[in-house]
């Protein structure tokens, strides 16, 4: 049984995480830091036990490169896209792919015909299955009081391609990892006002989609 404080612990942590961009450059994390936070990752739950999720640790610097690349292509075709609020938003930095400590590719792996708790939905529960493990992951470096960034501007073949991965095998996220100068005091959307978080009354409901009346 956890203790009260344990539950204390937890909560602050979770309202602790951050989605980071900004790093200390030339820093480092310990192999046994990054040991702990893999095999937090990786007791996370999966439907039907698959485990989906693969983890690429990313060490040579022209993949680094080539990384920073593929998501500039689409910083630039998201900027195109928002139209007015183009500029803007390639004012923000969206990434420290270059900067980081630790650089990882989480990919979705092959689909092994797992039926079990996923017959409806095959791809779906896969990927939520990636996601829990990728927020185990979030949680562990917060705790390890190390930032993590979840960059997900990409053109998913543009980025199986730089890695070579197999057929079947779809990256679903990078993530930017290592010491930070400090920690947001919010959401960093938030701190450059381009979009405010809901509150939770506003998402939440009793047997029903609420009305919007």
């Amino acid at each position: 049984m956890f203790s009260a404080q344990d539950g204390a612990n937890f909560y602050q942590l979770a309202q602790a995480r951050r989605d980071m961009r900004h790093f200390v450059p030339n820093a480092r994390v310990e192999p046994d830091v990054l040991e702990r936070m893999l095999r937090a990752a990786h007791s996370a739950p999966s439907v039907g036990l698959m485990q989906p999720w693969r983890f690429l640790r990313i060490t040579a610097p022209n993949l680094r490169t080539a990384i920073a690349q593929v998501v500039n292509d689409e910083r630039q075709k998201t900027a195109e896209v928002l139209g007015e609020r183009g500029q803007a938003f390639l004012k923000l930095k969206v990434e420290g792919i270059q900067e980081c400590a630790e650089l990882l590719v989480v990919a979705l792996a092959p689909d092994d015909g797992t039926v079990f708790g996923r017959r409806t939905m095959p791809r779906e529960m896969a990927l939520c299955s990636v996601a829990c493990a990728i927020q185990n992951l979030w949680l562990a470096s917060r705790v390890e009081n190390l930032g993590m960034g979840w960059v997900s501007m990409f053109d998913p073949a543009a980025l199986a391609a730089a890695l070579d991965l197999p057929d079947g095998a779809h990256p679903v996220a990078v993530l930017c990892i290592g010491p930070v100068p400090a920690f947001y005091d919010a959401p960093m959307l938030e701190l450059e006002a381009w979009r405010l978080g809901r509150p939770l009354h506003e998402l939440v409901s009793t047997n029903r989609w609420p009305s919007t009346d």
